[in-house]
C-alpha cells in the first residue's frame, strides 16, 4: 500500500528490524528531543539516529498492518527496541495490549542513516574524600 508521504517519488528501502515499544499519557504535552510537544494521538515516533522529521512505515511482523509516523523524539533508551511509538502509532498497528511488537521499519531510498548528534557534556563527579584500607596488623 503506497503512501505518498513516505514515498514522494522514491522506494522505501528496508532500515531496520527489531522490537517497538509505545509511550503515552505519561508524556503527553512534553516537549520532545526536537522540541515540539508531544502528542499522544499524532502519529510520532521517537529513534535513536534517524533525523527529525523523518517520515518511517512501521510494519508489524506479527499482523501485517503498517502506520507511517514521523520522528519526533529520541529513543527508545531500552536494549533491543528500534522505535518508541505514539499511542495512534501503537493502536494503528494493534500493539496496544501487547506494548512491544516485532517490526519492520522502512525509509524513503535518500534518507541517512545516522544523524550526527553531540555527545552529551561529561557529568561532574562531586569530590569525595579520598578513603584507604585500614593498614593490616
Amino acid at each position: 500500500m503506497p503512501d505518498a508521504n513516505l514515498l514522494a517519488g522514491e522506494i522505501p528501502r528496508e532500515f531496520e528490524q527489531g522490537k517497538a515499544s509505545w509511550y503515552g499519557p505519561r508524556f503527553n504535552g512534553r516537549r520532545t528531543a526536537s522540541g515540539e510537544r508531544y502528542n499522544m494521538n499524532e502519529l510520532t515516533a521517537a529513534h535513536r539516529t534517524l533525523p527529525f522529521g523523518t517520515r518511517v512505515r512501521v510494519r508489524s511482523l506479527v499482523n501485517g498492518k503498517e502506520v507511517e509516523v514521523r520522528i519526533t523524539d529520541r529513543g527508545p533508551f531500552s536494549r533491543g527496541r528500534v522505535i518508541d511509538l505514539s499511542r495512534a502509532a501503537a493502536e494503528a498497528i494493534g500493539m496496544l495490549g501487547l506494548g512491544v511488537k516485532d517490526v519492520l521499519l522502512l525509509v524513503p531510498e535518500s534518507t541517512p542513516a545516522v544523524v550526527q548528534t553531540p555527545p552529551a557534556p561529561a557529568r561532574r563527579r562531586a569530590a569525595s574524600p579520598v578513603r584507604r584500607a585500614p593498614a593490616a596488623r
